[in-house]
């Protein structure tokens, strides 16, 4: 699991290819959960909560683009 200021230090992509990993993943954790137990159920919410941060650092950096003028790309 990355760290929150590993993630800040990453490019736009590279949190958009970690997000769709990420999301990736909850998918087939949640698809486990539905069809047999999971040994650690913890995980769904630390994946949860990792997509939350990756879009909050994507959603600053959007921000702060435009509030420094240039222009939003993507």
């Amino acid at each position: 699991m990355l760290s929150t200021v590993e993630m800040r230090e990453m490019t736009d992509d590279e949190l958009n290819e970690e997000l769709q990993s990420i999301q990736a993943e909850r998918a087939r954790l949640r698809y486990r959960a539905a069809v047999e137990e999971l040994e650690n159920p913890s995980e769904t919410r630390d994946l949860r909560r990792q997509v939350a941060r990756i879009k909050t650092i994507l959603n600053e950096k959007a921000a702060g683009k435009r509030a420094s003028g240039e222009s939003e790309i993507g």
